[in-house]
């Protein structure tokens, strides 16, 4: 491993980050890599920060591929690195629309990923899907954003709608939040 960890900005299409290893399947990236071949080209532990900036509903349209691709992310991470995530909101036209989406990500869906969530859910009888475990991978999630839409964006700003109601419009309608932003702290 190197003395300096590296930051990988992985699926970056033409959004490329200096101070980044900026990696894509396709186009002009530093690396060119399929990201659903295994095993990554990386070390064990020599990556401290990854961004994936609407990557992860690319990836993994088979559970056993998507697997493979959180146990690279898990195992090329050093300890208490972080992962920082966006994906649209599987409600949104933004994810439906796009035919190349083939894997709904929510916050929900990454504590799946959590080994203490995991133990918790078990001791409370709990059927969620202990997938940490399952896999050997262990991920907490520290912080998650949410965008409203435009329209919601407005309404919020000129206090037509309460966030309370924004949030249970969110779980009724379409299109009421555009996208998701989370932070990943691996845990090792």
């Amino acid at each position: 491993m190197t003395d300096d960890p590296l930051r990988l900005n992985l699926g970056c299409g033409k959004n490329l980050k200096e101070g980044f290893l900026n990696v894509d399947k396709f186009g002009e990236p530093d690396l060119r890599h399929d990201l659903e071949e295994f095993p990554w080209p990386w070390e064990d532990n020599s990556v401290s920060e990854i961004l994936l900036n609407h990557v992860l509903e690319h990836l993994g349209r088979d559970a056993d591929v998507y697997f493979g691709i959180i146990k690279e992310i898990y195992r090329v991470m050093i300890p208490d690195g972080r992962i920082f995530i966006v994906v649209p909101h599987p409600r949104h036209d933004d994810f439906i629309n796009d035919p190349t989406h083939v894997r709904i990500v929510t916050p929900e869906h990454m504590a799946l990923f959590s080994k203490t969530k995991n133990q918790e859910w078990a001791e409370g009888g709990h059927a969620n899907s202990p997938l940490g475990l399952f896999i050997d991978v262990d991920f907490e999630v520290v912080r998650t954003n949410i965008t409203p839409s435009p329209d919601y964006v407005k309404m919020l700003e000129n206090n037509i709608i309460s966030r309370e109601q924004f949030l249970a419009d969110s779980r009724k309608f379409n299109n009421v939040i555009k996208q998701y932003s989370m932070e990943v702290r691996v845990v090792k």
